[in-house]
C-alpha cells in the first residue's frame, strides 16, 4: 500500500508512541491528522510539521467520528493508528485486608484501553471502507496492544485484560474487513521509553535494560513508529499480533 497521498488518523498522536508515528507517516507523504486531548503538544505538532491536530476523545462516538472526516476530508483514508492511553487501575485481585478489587476501576480500565480502541477501529474501518480501492487493497488498521496481554505482572489485572482484548479482537476484525480489502495488525509493545511512565529516563534505562535479552535497553518510540510504517506497506500483513520487546517476558512482578 503507498503511504504517499494517503490520509492517515493517529490517535493518541501527541503521545511518545503516537508522535513518533505522525512524525514517521508525515515523512512517508501521508496526510496526517493528530487525534488526541493534549493540546498544546497537538498544536505544536501541527505548527511544526503542518498536519492536522484534532481535539479527540477516543471513547466518545461524536468525538471519533469528527476526526476521522477531517482525516476523510484530507484524503483518501487509508490508515488508522490507535496508539492513545488512558487511566489504568490495578491491583491484587483480592488485597492483603481481603478487599476485592474494585469494579468501578477495572470497568474504567476496559473502558478506556479496550472499548475506545474498539470504538476508534469500527468507526475508521467505516471510512477507510469507502475508499477506491488500490490492487485490491483499501487501506489499514494498526492497533496497540502490550506484552501484558501475554504476561500481565501481579497488580495488572484490568490492564492486562483490556489489552487481551485488543490482542483477540485482531484476527477476528481481518476476518470480518477481509471482503472489503481492509487489514488489520496489532503491535504489542514491550517497555518503550515515552513520557507515559513518567519517571526519569536514566531511572527507566537503569531498571528495565537489565531486564531485557537484546538490546538492553528500553525501546525508542521511532522503532513503532518504523514497524508501523512496515505494516502498511507490506500488503501480506495481516490479523497478526507483533511482538517489539527486545525479546523481553515480563515476570510475575
Amino acid at each position: 500500500m503507498r503511504i504517499k497521498g494517503s490520509s492517515a488518523i493517529v490517535v493518541g498522536g501527541a503521545g511518545g508512541l503516537g508522535e513518533a508515528t505522525v512524525r514517521r507517516l508525515h515523512a512517508a507523504g501521508a496526510k496526517v491528522v493528530v487525534a488526541d486531548l493534549a493540546d498544546e503538544k497537538g498544536k505544536a505538532l501541527q505548527d511544526e510539521l503542518g498536519v492536522v491536530y484534532v481535539r479527540t476523545d477516543a471513547t466518545d462516538e461524536a468525538s471519533v467520528t469528527a476526526a476521522v472526516a477531517e482525516a476523510e476530508a484530507a484524503g483518501p483514508l487509508r490508515i488508522s493508528v490507535d496508539t492513545h492511553g488512558g487511566p489504568a487501575t490495578g491491583g491484587r485481585l483480592i488485597g492483603k485486608d481481603g478487599t476485592p478489587l474494585d469494579l468501578d476501576g477495572f470497568r474504567k480500565t476496559i473502558e478506556f484501553y479496550l472499548t475506545a480502541v474498539f470504538n476508534v477501529m469500527r468507526l475508521s474501518a467505516a471510512a477507510i471502507a469507502r475508499t477506491e480501492p488500490v490492487d485490491g487493497d483499501r487501506g489499514v488498521i494498526v492497533n496497540t496492544a502490550s506484552i501484558a496481554a501475554y504476561e500481565g505482572q501481579i497488580g495488572q489485572l484490568p490492564y492486562a485484560a483490556a489489552k487481551g482484548g485488543v490482542a483477540s479482537m485482531t484476527l477476528v476484525a481481518a476476518r470480518d474487513l477481509a471482503p472489503l480489502g481492509v487489514r488489520v495488525v496489532t503491535v504489542a509493545p514491550g517497555t518503550f521509553l515515552t513520557p507515559a511512565y513518567g519517571t526519569s529516563a536514566d531511572q527507566l534505562e537503569a531498571y528495565w535494560g537489565p531486564k531485557i535479552p537484546h538490546p538492553k535497553r528500553m525501546g525508542h518510540p521511532a522503532e513503532y513508529a518504523a514497524l508501523v510504517q512496515q505494516i502498511c506497506e507490506n500488503d501480506y500483513l495481516n490479523g497478526e499480533v507483533i511482538r517489539l520487546d527486545g525479546g523481553l517476558r515480563f515476570p510475575p512482578k
